[in-house]
C-alpha cells in the first residue's frame, strides 16, 4: 500500500523551520540588546498578558519568504493573534524591535489591518503592544498588491469594544497613531511615543532632541496628556490593562461583568467620612481617601493620576457593580475646573457612555478656573466639552453634592437638575450658586445686608431638596449603601 508520509514529512520539516525562524525573533544578539535595554521581548510580552497557554498566533510566517528573495524577517516585525484576559478572549497586535526595529513593511501592514478586522469583525477587545519605528524606509521603493489601512479599523472599533494600547519601547510614526485611538494609553517609564523621532525632527527642524525630550512618558502622563497611566515596569503595565479590560463588557451592549455576592461587595456604613470630609468649605481634604473608603476594597484603579489633578478620574467597583467616578479634588486648587481635568474627564465620561458603566460624579469644587492663564489654556471650550459629554451620556448617572458647587462647574459635573440622572444625592453641608457666596458679592457689587443674605441661601441642603434639586440629603456615613441600592436597581 502507498504512503505519502516521506512527503509530508518533507513538508512538516518547512514548517517547523519556518515557525522556529518566526519565533527566534531578531536573532540571538538582538534578543540580548533587548534585554540590555531593561525591555521584555514581544513574545514575553504576550506571554506577561495572556492568560497561561491562551495566545493563538496569526501570520507567524509573514515576512519569510519574500517575492524579490530579499533577507527573512521573523513575523516581519509584528507578532500577532487572539489569546484571553481571565478567559475572555481579545486581539493582540504587538510590535517586535528586534526585527528591523519594529518597522512596518507590507507583510506587517496586512497583519495588522487582519488582525484589527478580526476585532472589529467579531467583536473582540484589542490591546496594542507598541515598541516600533513606523512605517518602513524600503516600502517607498516597492510595489504590493495589498495596501490595507488598519488605522482607518483601528477608529472604526471606538465606542464597538474596548482598545487599550500600551507604549513599551519606542513608538513613532503610523504605530504610535494607531495607539491614540485607544480607551486607556498606558506608557512605561522609559518609553517614548511620537509622530516623528530625532532624525526627522533634525532634518525638519534643525533641533537635536532625544526620543524622551520629543515624547517621553513622563511628558505625556504629566504635561500632553496623551497618554493616561504610566507603569514603573512592563509588569505594571500589564497589570492595568487587565483589570482594566476585566470591569468592561468584551463589546459595547452586552452586560457588565458584575460581582454582587463577592465578600468586599457587601454593604456597610463608611463612618470615617465624617473624619474625612469638613462640613466647612473653606477646609480641605484629599478626595482620594473619600473614594477608596466608598469603593469595593483593593478595586480603584486611578486613571490619568498625574494630569489634571484636580478632578479624579478612576473606575472601581461598588457593590460588585464597575463604575466610572469622576470627582473634583478639594486638596488641589480647590477642586476648579481646569482645561486639563476637563478634558481628561471628557474622555472617561465618554468611555462609560460606550461600553455601559455607571457613571458617578461626586461633586466639590468652586467653578470653572478663572483668571487670564485659564481663558489663555481654553478652559472654557474644555469645559463645554465635558459638559456635552455629560448631556450625552446614557447610562446610570449618579450624581452627589459633597460640599460645594458653583456655577458651569456644577454642570459640568452633571448636576443641572433632571438631566438624566437616576438619583441626585447631597450632604447636608452643600453649598451653592451661581457664584461663590465669598467674592459673588463683591463682583455683584452688593451690600453686606444682601451679601449676607446671598451667604445664608447658599449654606445647607435645605432650601435645594425643597425646591427638589436634590432627590435625597444623606449623612456621609449612608453613601456608600446609597450607591449600592441605586446600582442594584
Amino acid at each position: 500500500m502507498s504512503t505519502y508520509r516521506e512527503g509530508w514529512k518533507t513538508l512538516l520539516d518547512q514548517l517547523h523551520q519556518r515557525n522556529a525562524s518566526a519565533a527566534s525573533m531578531g536573532g540571538t544578539a538582538k534578543v540580548q540588546k533587548q534585554h540590555e535595554k531593561g525591555r521584555l521581548t514581544v513574545r514575553e510580552r504576550i506571554t506577561g498578558i495572556c492568560d497561561s497557554a491562551s495566545f493563538n498566533e496569526y501570520g507567524a510566517l509573514a515576512g519569510g519568504n519574500h517575492p524579490g528573495g530579499q533577507e527573512k524577517l521573523a513575523g516581519d516585525g509584528l507578532v500577532g493573534g487572539t489569546g484571553r484576559i481571565d478567559g475572555r478572549s481579545f486581539v493582540v497586535i504587538a510590535e517586535d524591535f528586534t526585527v528591523k526595529g519594529g518597522s512596518i513593511g507590507h507583510p506587517n501592514a496586512a497583519k495588522r489591518a487582519r488582525l484589527v478586522r478580526l476585532a472589529l469583525e467579531q467583536r473582540i477587545p484589542l490591546v496594542l503592544m507598541l515598541d516600533g519605528a513606523g512605517e518602513r524606509a524600503g516600502n517607498q521603493g516597492e510595489r504590493y498588491p495589498n495596501s490595507p489601512n488598519d488605522l482607518q479599523l483601528v477608529a472604526d472599533l471606538q465606542g464597538l469594544v474596548p482598545v487599550v494600547a500600551l507604549i513599551l519601547g519606542t513608538s513613532a510614526g503610523h504605530g504610535a497613531l494607531t495607539g491614540i485611538f485607544a480607551d486607556l494609553i498606558i506608557m512605561a517609564e522609559g518609553s517614548a511615543l511620537f509622530s516623528a523621532g530625532p532624525p526627522l525632527v533634525k532634518t525638519a527642524l534643525g533641533v537635536d532632541a532625544t526620543p524622551e525630550e520629543i515624547g517621553g512618558a513622563l511628558m505625556h502622563t504629566r504635561i500632553s496628556g496623551v497618554a493616561h497611566n504610566l507603569g514603573k515596569t512592563e509588569q505594571d503595565c500589564f497589570a492595568m490593562a487587565r483589570y482594566f479590560l476585566s470591569l468592561l463588557p468584551p463589546q459595547a451592549g452586552e452586560l457588565l461583568p458584575e460581582c454582587r455576592d463577592h465578600p468586599m461587595a457587601a454593604r456597610r456604613k463608611v463612618e470615617s467620612l465624617m473624619d474625612i470630609i469638613p462640613p466647612q468649605v473653606n477646609q480641605t481634604y484629599d478626595m482620594h481617601r473619600v473614594l477608596h473608603e466608598l469603593v469595593d476594597s483593593e478595586s480603584l484603579l486611578k486613571l490619568q493620576p498625574d494630569y489634571g489633578g484636580s478632578i479624579i478620574t478612576a473606575i472601581a467597583r461598588i457593590g460588585g457593580i464597575p463604575c466610572m467616578l469622576i470627582a473634583n479634588q478639594p486638596d488641589i486648587q480647590a477642586g476648579a475646573i481646569t482645561r486639563q481635568c476637563a478634558e481628561k474627564a471628557s474622555h472617561f465620561i465618554g468611555v462609560a457612555d460606550r461600553f455601559g458603566l455607571p457613571l458617578i460624579n461626586l461633586l466639590d469644587n468652586p467653578g470653572v478656573m478663572p483668571g487670564p492663564a485659564a481663558e489663555k489654556s481654553g478652559v472654557l471650550k474644555a469645559a463645554g466639552l465635558m459638559f456635552q459629554a455629560q448631556r450625552r451620556y446614557r447610562g446610570k448617572k449618579i450624581v452627589v453634592t459633597l460640599r460645594k458647587a458653583f456655577g458651569f462647574g456644577s454642570s459640568v459635573m452633571g448636576m443641572n437638575p433632571w438631566d438624566r440622572q437616576i438619583i441626585s444625592l447631597a450632604l447636608p453641608c452643600v453649598n451653592l450658586g451661581g457664584i461663590p457666596a465669598i467674592g459673588g458679592a463683591e463682583a455683584a457689587r452688593a451690600s453686606k445686608e444682601e451679601a449676607d443674605h446671598l451667604k445664608d441661601i447658599q449654606s445647607g441642603a435645605w432650601i435645594p431638596a425643597d425646591a427638589m434639586a436634590f432627590d435625597k440629603v444623606i449623612a456621609p456615613c449612608d453613601l456608600r449603601n446609597e450607591l449600592i441600592e441605586v446600582l442594584h436597581l
